[in-house]
């Protein structure tokens, strides 16, 4: 009966509790500390979204299996040896690779990583909720710009894909987004950046969440109409009259040095230190990537058969003391002469043909040129946008349509700041813009090989920036530089170097009947050789 009577004081007392508590039930449970659009401040998620661009929110998958195995080894700036490399330098098709950027689902972007749940939900959720504040203006607009960064690259990897309706989910119980058109994204992207751009006000708000230039407006205006140059080259071959259109609007307001250079580097809010996902790759991190990938042979070739300046910068051998050690070697050679790029196309196979060891450029495997160290340090800078590309794009623009100045004098101007900003790196990367002006005194401009001058050295620039996504779309574009593709047995694509990535299969499951309708009409297939809109022939 005693404890009867014990069990009944404490029901009573947990009853009168409960009670108590439902007078003002919201205000109690709710947590002060968790985030909610009344007490969020939206500038930290803009450091998430730029985070997550640069690929330093996850243990780097995004960046190793799009960036890295795919895009480097396609474009033939780096050659790998490596079996799961295959699928970027053999073109064999990995379809959870070709995923990887994407992320875990368009439809569902709750988790995993990739660009949907790391770039598209918290930027699109800065759009929303500061639209309608006009004390958080430059927030706003650069928010706006950095979604069309953000997307720019994703739609540029699959083609048409959710865009109007993704990440918003909460905000309109959209749920499961149709895949848009890749000619009303680039519409849109133009019209968004063109807008967001005029509208940033260098005595309005100061955004304090912004890892590229610290909230510095100038900056980003001149950030926001480079990457509208960047956009509306994209149109050069399918639409070049809206090419033409924007380009007008930008000249004159683009990056003016290399001291305008977006990138991610240092430490970010509550201490933590940015880290390069594509050096924790490059240093082995993930595999055996430190020791059997290598700048290949096609691009080191091209610096060292034009005594391009920036080759001892970029480039070491000897940089590993042992066979696949993480280990670097201090004396690791930056001679010119010494480097030597890997063959693309090769496998650790005896197979007479594929063989890297029976290829006659093999001596050993630490004589094939690495990314030299001030390239890959782990708290190195990751590169979004450069006054280089600003400038080569301006001298395509004006060579291919006959705007926006000289050719020649925009053609110097990227290659001297192509090699010039390497110090950004590491001083000891540094390229004196006296060796840039030796090199252009060598190489001067041709017009009747301008578009394959000024696309080669755009190629260049983007390898060394490690920006392979922006190598493949830009190729994609122009051709330029003619490459010569690798025919691995088993390949996906007959010999030829991929287009476009095919759509995750996850999406089949989850937003099964927009997937459905986006696959069954791209041209040519889902395949790895079709081509996105703007890839014209």
């Amino acid at each position: 009966m005693k404890k009867i009577s014990k069990y009944s004081f404490i029901l009573s007392v947990l009853l009168l509790s409960s009670m108590g508590c439902r007078k003002n039930f919201d205000k109690i449970n709710t947590d002060p500390s968790t985030y909610n659009p009344s007490n969020f401040d939206p500038n930290y998620v803009l450091t998430s979204a730029q985070l997550g661009y640069s690929g330093s929110m996850d243990f780097s998958y995004d960046t190793w299996r799009a960036n890295l195995i795919h895009c480097s080894t396609m474009m033939q700036g780096f050659s790998s040896v490596i079996g799961y490399w295959n699928a970027g330098d053999k073109y064999v098709l990995n379809a959870g690779y070709t995923a990887a950027y994407w992320g875990f689902s368009a439809s569902t972007p709750t988790a995993g990583d990739g660009a949907y749940p790391e770039q598209v939900r918290p930027i699109v959720d800065i759009v929303e909720s500061t639209k309608d504040k006009p004390q958080l203006n430059n927030l706003y607009q650069i928010a706006r710009i950095t979604k069309a960064l953000i997307f720019e690259r994703i739609t540029d990897l699959y083609g048409d894909v959710p865009y109007f309706q993704a990440g918003k989910g909460y905000y309109e119980k959209t749920y499961f987004p149709v895949y848009d058109k890749q000619q009303d994204i680039y519409n849109d992207l133009l019209k968004e950046v063109s807008d967001a751009t005029s509208k940033l006000n260098p005595a309005g708000d100061k955004v304090t969440g912004d890892l590229f230039y610290g909230g510095d407006i100038s900056k980003w205006k001149r950030f926001g109409n480079t990457l509208l140059l960047r956009i509306a080259m994209r149109l050069s071959k399918v639409d070049p009259a809206t090419a033409q259109s924007y380009v007008q609007k930008v000249i004159g307001n683009t990056m003016t040095s290399n001291a305008d250079n977006a990138y991610i580097l240092g430490d970010v809010a509550g201490g933590r230190t940015t880290l390069n996902r594509n050096s924790q790759i490059l240093l082995g991190d993930g595999g055996q990537e430190n020791f059997y990938t290598r700048w290949s042979k096609t691009f080191i070739d091209q610096l060292k058969n034009t005594n391009d300046p920036r080759l001892g910068a970029v480039a070491v051998t000897k940089l590993y003391l042992n066979d696949e050690t993480k280990d670097q070697n201090p004396n690791a050679d930056h001679t010119p002469a010494v480097q030597k790029g890997m063959p693309n196309g090769k496998d650790l196979t005896t197979t007479p043909g594929l063989g890297i060891t029976l290829d006659p450029s093999f001596t050993a495997f630490t004589d094939y040129s690495s990314p030299s160290p001030a390239l890959i340090k782990r708290n190195g800078p990751t590169f979004v946008l450069t006054y280089a590309e600003s400038e080569l794009l301006l001298a395509d623009a004006a060579q291919r349509f006959g705007i926006g100045g000289s050719a020649a004098t925009h053609y110097h101007d990227g290659v001297v700041a192509a090699m010039t900003y390497l110090s950004q790196y590491d001083a000891s990367a540094t390229v004196s813009a006296a060796a840039a002006e030796t090199y252009l005194t060598a190489h001067p401009y041709d017009a009747s090989k301008g578009l394959e001058m000024i696309n080669t050295q755009y190629w260049i620039l983007t390898n060394t920036m490690l920006d392979f996504y922006e190598s493949w779309a830009n190729w994609r574009r122009t051709g330029f530089p003619v490459l010569t593709p690798v025919v691995y047995p088993g390949n996906s694509t007959g010999g030829t170097i991929p287009r476009r990535f095919p759509y995750p299969i996850v999406e089949a499951g989850s937003n099964t009947e927009n997937y459905n309708k986006a696959h069954n009409s791209v041209p040519g297939g889902d395949l790895l050789t079709s081509r996105v809109w703007w890839d014209k022939q």
